[in-house]
Formats: C-alpha cells, structure tokens, sequence
C-alpha cells in the first residue's frame, strides 16, 4: 500500500499545477544550460563561467540531454561556418522546414557521427577525465539517473515530466530555432543568412528567440539590441557576473554619435565598419520611406500601387540579388519610374562596396568613403543626406 501511496506522488507529493510548475522549471534549467553553457560560452567565446557553474551544466545536460559538449559546440560552429548551404547541418533553405522541425534530432545525430566535423570545429571543449570517463563515455546513462529520480520525487507522474524534459530540446532547439529561426520571423539586420528573430522577447527559449540579431553578431554574449526586446539569457549572466560567478568577454558594438566630423578620415572610416549593420538598417528605414513618399507622389494605378508597396519588406536585402525574381522584376519597374529610388538602390551597392572590397587599400577606401558622403549630401534626397550625417557622426571606437 505505501509503495502504491509513493508511486502515486512521490516524495513530494505535488498538486497537478505544481507538477506543471516543476516541469516547467526544470525544463528552463536545461534551457539555460544550453543558451550560456553550450551556445554562449563554449561554441562562441563570447563569456567565461566560473568552473562550478560551467561543471553543474555539464552535468544537468548530460542528465537532462545526453549531448556531449564537443558534439554540439561542433555542429554549431560549421552551421554558422556553412550556413544556408548544402553543407550546413540543419538549414530549413536547403533541407525544408518540416525536416528541420521535425526532425532535427535526427540531423544532430548524423553530424556527430562526422568525425571530421568534430575534429575540425570541436577545439576547445572540456577534456578533463569525467568528460572522457562519465559524459562521453555513457552518455544515455545521465538520462537514465534523471528517470530514476523523476519516479522518487514525482512518482507516476514522474515518467511524463522525464518524458517532456527529453522532447524539449529536440524540439525547442533542434526543431524551433535551427528551422522556425532560419524560416520566418523578423529581421533587424541585413546578416548575409536567412536568420530571423522569432519573438523580440526572448523568455521561453532563453533569448535564443533573438537569432537575427545572433547571426550578425555571434559573438555577443548579449543577443538583444533594440530597446524593446528582452534578452533572459542575459538577465542570468549579468546575475552571474554581479555574483563573480562569469565574465563577459565581449558584446555587440552599440553604436555611439558624436557631433558630426567635417572631415572625412581613417577614423571614420573604421567607425563605418564596426558600425556597418546599424548604418545599413537605417539605410533601409530610410529607403521604406522614401518609397511611401515616392508612390504618394507618382499618383499610380491602385494595384500598381499595392505591388510595388508589397516592395518593403524586401527593401532591407542590401544584395538584389537575394531578393526573389519576382520581386526583383517589379523592383526594376520601380526604379524605371523612381529616380530618388534608383539613386538610394544604387548608392547603398556603393556603399557595401566600400568595405567589402577586400584589394582596395585603407587609402583608397577612405577616398571612396569621401565621395560617397559628398554624393549623399548633394543629392538633394533626405534619406542619403541622414546616412551621410549618421556617417560623419559615428564615435570612433576608442571614444
């Protein structure tokens, strides 16, 4: 009767809603594990935990998981390597949506068994002897010891919660951010990917939500960067570092002005560089409104005014070329009746130019970069003219 009594609720004896409440906790400490631990800290550098915080998520990960640290700081680094080609280990562009949010644990598991994946882009990971002798070794093992202690504190209910815990990764990283995050959403930055920030409030996944602004700046330990998203995985690592228990090491560059330069030098344009994804957003802002002013101001046919108004959101795509021929054909159309259009296309391939050109010297850059500016200035079109000035404006990165 008593063993009947503990299956039914364990040590704890939880309500139903508490049950829910537990699951839920543990299944965000796995969370958390993952985005500081694994994504943050081991795969990209970008913080160093303290080691009794780094072994207690080697440890619940490989209770709650079974993934070995190398295998995933591994496949993580050649997504980002290879992302969006063939190569790539779970893009939804190459491989289709449903097979990447159905079945990415299935695509981790065959990129861990490529050795030559884990040789090449799995340096730096734990190595000591209980990652050769316990995590690596048995590594369904720690599954099988969070089972067991499910059923004691749980009891029958227990199975449901160790249950969901292991779904929860495959589904919510493997599955939602590997394809929701590289499919839909929104995008701040024009990254060279197809990454997109699912929710600005990044709560149920840790900030992983936020992959856009991830992908333009991987190596932030901060994935927020505008003033209304929310960042939870932050939130612990600056409650960590007040505890002396991490180290940010570094974050994205948030872009400082100063009163505008009249002169045009190496200074700015190392400014211009560092600052080249806010310059480029704005760019865009300006460019959307410089289209609604222009078809207010041409007067069309009310479906050509929605068609070429259906033009915005592909107006942040600094390359053409990525935009869909179907697009790309009415963009022409646009730029055929538009000449403030055209010259604010044309100057922002310019302005790309500039820093992409990897055989110009600094010399010939910085005289381009003058040109530019003088160009925007004359041209008589707001949007050029507040890029030109944002450009004078940006604080060298030694202010």
């Amino acid at each position: 009767m008593y063993f009947l009594e503990f299956l039914d609720g364990g040590l704890l004896n939880l309500a139903w809603w508490q049950l829910v409440l537990a699951t839920l906790l543990l299944t965000h400490v796995t969370i958390a594990a993952v985005t500081i631990f694994l994504h943050r800290s081991q795969a990209h550098r970008a913080l160093d935990l303290h080691p009794a915080v780094s072994h207690f998520f080697r440890a619940w990960l490989w209770l709650t998981t079974g993934m070995q640290t190398k295998e995933w700081v591994a496949i993580h680094r050649k997504h980002h390597a290879k992302c969006e080609t063939p190569e790539d280990p779970h893009s939804p562009q190459t491989r289709g949506l449903r097979k990447v949010l159905w079945q990415g644990a299935e695509l981790y598991m065959e990129e861990a068994n490529n050795r030559e994946t884990l040789a090449r882009y799995g340096h730096g990971t734990p190595n000591d002897w209980i990652e050769r002798n316990v995590y690596s070794r048995f590594t369904w093992h720690g599954c099988g010891l969070m089972l067991v202690a499910d059923v004691v504190l749980f009891g029958a209910a227990g199975v449901a919660i160790w249950a969901v815990q292991m779904m929860w990764i495959p589904l919510f990283a493997a599955g939602v951010i590997n394809g929701l995050a590289h499919y839909w959403g929104y995008r701040n930055y024009d990254s060279p990917d197809a990454a997109t920030n699912i929710s600005p409030w990044g709560i149920l996944i840790g900030g992983e939500e936020l992959h856009n602004n991830h992908h333009t700046y991987p190596t932030s330990a901060k994935l927020s960067s505008k003033w209304y998203e929310f960042d939870l995985g932050w939130a612990y690592i600056r409650a960590l570092s007040m505890l002396g228990l991490a180290r940010v090491l570094r974050v994205a560059p948030v872009p400082k002005v100063i009163a505008p330069r009249a002169g045009i030098d190496m200074q700015t344009l190392q400014a211009v560089i560092a600052n080249r994804y806010d310059l480029l957003s704005r760019y865009a802002s300006g460019l959307r409104r410089t289209l609604n002013e222009e078809l207010h101001r041409l007067s069309l046919p009310a479906a050509e005014q929605e068609r070429f108004a259906g033009l915005r959101r592909w107006l942040r795509k600094s390359d053409v070329q990525a935009i869909p021929a179907a697009q790309q054909q009415t963009l022409r159309e646009l730029l055929g009746k538009s000449g403030a259009m055209r010259t604010l296309v044309e100057m922002r391939a310019e302005l790309a130019a500039i820093w992409e050109r990897g055989s110009a010297s600094r010399e010939q850059m910085v005289a381009n970069l003058q040109d530019w500016i003088a160009r925007a200035e004359a041209s008589g079109i707001r949007a050029l003219q507040e890029a030109a000035l944002r450009i004078r404006s940006y604080a060298p990165s030694a202010a």
